[in-house]
């Protein structure tokens, strides 16, 4: 077999990263190299690289012959065992070696052990190498903090931080010294969005069909009995949304329970495009459980990006909760909305669902993306404030899903921070900020991460993972194939029916109960009696070992925060804000923003015709 010669280094004195040729070797024995006096090995172990389709059979014949001997010496259940095993080594060694897959024909049988290292890789990696503050995507150490508030059980740790408190990255809160600070019991946990009084924590959206059904029952208790709402996400509302607790229905691109299939088109996927319809939404919008409505545009985990419900995995149950009839066809969730495509199109459009509701709250959910794309819906929001909506939900890209790309999950979309300070800015510049609430949602899972939404922009949050482990998620990582084996996120029956709903729903409301106690701690900490008396200042990063921002300077360079109007009035007259002191009033980058989106708004203003049925 050949070998190829390698060379040997120590590390440099001068460098750390240089390597200097020393010898070289041919021994038989596995190739090794030298590191500051460290021997370790590399390359495949010796009889990885021996196995060969050749040694194979020779193996093969040899278990055989061996059978065949226990046999003849009378040994005939060793001999049926061994028989067995034989029949089966060569079965899989045979499909390997016609396989189209390389390392199959090259090394058969033997290739399977490194399948099956592979399978259990993030079994290994989660509970015997992850460190407890490493974040994939969530630490050992948060889902702790959830489990145990969500247990009611004791959540205190001992003898100080974990954490480098010096370390880049680390975060913290400054508490007040001579404030008189509120008591926990004063602080206010309820906000006001329209008519409606929603709690600071809630269920963010999460599908039926992307959960299972005891999944969204033990939810919905768990929301019923902690009195917070329950977001039904763009599945539709199923019958186990209707349990008694309050729901947010959230719209999507695809109309579940409030559309229907388009009959026209030509080939392909446009045929089975679903449409928008006024009055199946009238129906479900009057339920006594819905108590807002929310406009979908997109997610973090994947903005701007649709999807495909597959054919095998719609169930009588979930086909009734999206309106389906037909169960044989694949369905698609397209990117964007067919009802509308313009800033002055979605306005029409809350202004439509909010009459239709009887006057309900309803609002938007978006990751933001083009900030220019935000300015145009917002100056939309100004120059029709009637058909403004009543919220924005903004959606981290760090926020979770079942399944999606992973450029899409990693690489698309503004982070939750600068999401919430964009947004924040542009409503205040409008004038907007005291009649439209904003929701923030990715990666909320406590007290002080709770907190620091607040402080850049969120007057209330949504909870989707958390609300997954409280309900008992291990972060196995298998959302998407359906084998969830904690039963949350399969329609397999034999997985989900081993979740209890009944203590299911207790944990969910622990957890809401004992995380929201934690944030009006924090809050009553920093002198803070409202979620609006929670600032960017509070909040503090450190950027390396010396140098330290606070949230209101950390995103001073493009998502900083401007004087409440002072963006109205270059609605008007955009050249009012030309000279050196405006400048400075309103970042350069902001009004940038600003004066393009006027521009997209006034372009696409009658982009839009709605025709549905009034």
């Amino acid at each position: 077999m050949f070998r190829a010669r390698r060379c040997f280094g120590v590390v440099s004195q001068s460098s750390p990263l240089l390597w200097s040729p020393r010898h070289t070797t041919t021994t038989t024995t596995t190739t090794t190299r030298r590191w500051e006096g460290t021997q370790r090995t590399s390359g495949l172990p010796e009889f990885v690289e021996q196995w060969t389709p050749r040694v194979f059979r020779s193996v093969g014949w040899g278990l055989a012959a061996t059978s065949g001997a226990l046999f003849g010496c009378g040994l005939y259940e060793q001999s049926l065992v061994l028989g067995v095993a034989t029949a089966s080594y060569w079965r899989v060694g045979v499909l390997d070696l016609e396989s189209k897959q390389t390392l199959r024909r090259n090394f058969p049988v033997l290739i399977h052990v490194r399948y099956l290292l592979e399978s259990i890789r993030p079994e290994i990696q989660q509970y015997f190498v992850q460190r407890d503050d490493e974040s994939v995507p969530f630490s050992r150490a948060a889902r702790s903090v959830v489990y145990q508030r969500a247990k009611d059980v004791r959540d205190t740790v001992s003898l100080g931080t974990r954490r480098d408190v010096y370390a880049e990255g680390h975060e913290w809160a400054n508490h007040s010294l001579w404030n008189v600070l509120p008591s926990r019991e004063d602080v206010e946990t309820r906000v006001l969005i329209g008519g409606y009084s929603a709690s600071l924590l809630n269920i963010s959206a999460m599908s039926f069909g992307a959960l299972s059904e005891p999944a969204i029952q033990a939810l919905n208790d768990g929301a019923k009995k902690g009195e917070f709402y329950h977001n039904t996400g763009e599945g539709g509302i199923s019958k186990h949304h209707l349990r008694g607790a309050d729901v947010v229905w959230n719209v999507g691109t695809a109309y579940f329970a409030c559309g229907v299939n388009d009959g026209g088109g030509g080939e392909g996927s446009r045929r089975r495009q679903r449409v928008f319809s006024p009055a199946m939404f009238e129906e479900n919008a009057s339920l006594p459980e819905v108590k807002m409505i929310e406009i979908k545009l997109s997610q973090g985990a994947k903005p701007a990006h649709g999807g495909i419900l597959p054919a095998s995995k719609i169930t009588p149950a979930i086909a009734e909760a999206r309106n389906l009839v037909d169960l044989t066809t694949d369905v698609i969730s397209p990117a964007t909305h067919t009802a509308f495509s313009s800033p002055a199109g979605l306005v029409n459009f809350v202004d439509l669902l909010r009459r239709r509701s009887a006057g309900k709250p309803v609002g938007v959910k978006l990751c933001v993306g083009d900030p220019v794309d935000l300015a145009a819906l917002i100056v939309a929001m100004v120059d029709q404030p009637d058909k403004a909506p009543d919220f924005l939900t903004i959606d981290g890209s760090e926020g979770g899903t079942g399944a999606a790309p992973p450029e899409f999950q990693d690489s698309i979309g503004m982070p939750l921070a600068e999401g919430l300070s964009l947004t924040r800015s542009f409503l205040d510049g409008a004038g907007l900020r005291n009649d439209v609430k904003i929701i923030a949602s990715g990666k909320i899972y406590d007290g002080f991460s709770l907190c620091r939404s607040l402080a850049l922009g969120a007057d209330l949050c949504n909870s989707a993972r958390g609300m997954m482990f409280a309900l008992g998620c291990i972060q196995a990582l298998k959302c998407n194939t359906n084998k969830c084996p904690t039963g949350i996120t399969t329609q397999d029956p034999r997985l989900h029916s081993g979740l209890d709903v009944p203590s299911k729903a207790d944990r969910v409301a622990n957890f809401h109960r004992n995380t929201l106690h934690s944030t009006t701690e924090i809050m009553a900490a920093i002198g803070a009696r409202t979620p609006r008396d929670v600032r960017p200042e509070h909040f503090f990063r450190r950027e390396n070992g010396i140098h330290v921002k606070s949230y209101a300077d950390m995103h001073a360079d493009y998502f900083a925060g401007v004087p409440p109007g002072s963006l109205l009035d270059l609605l008007h007259n955009p050249s009012s804000f030309s000279g050196e002191k405006n400048n400075n009033v309103v970042p350069r980058r902001i009004r940038a923003w600003w004066l393009d989106g006027i521009a997209l708004y006034e372009r696409t203003k009658h982009q839009d015709q709605l025709t549905l049925a009034d």
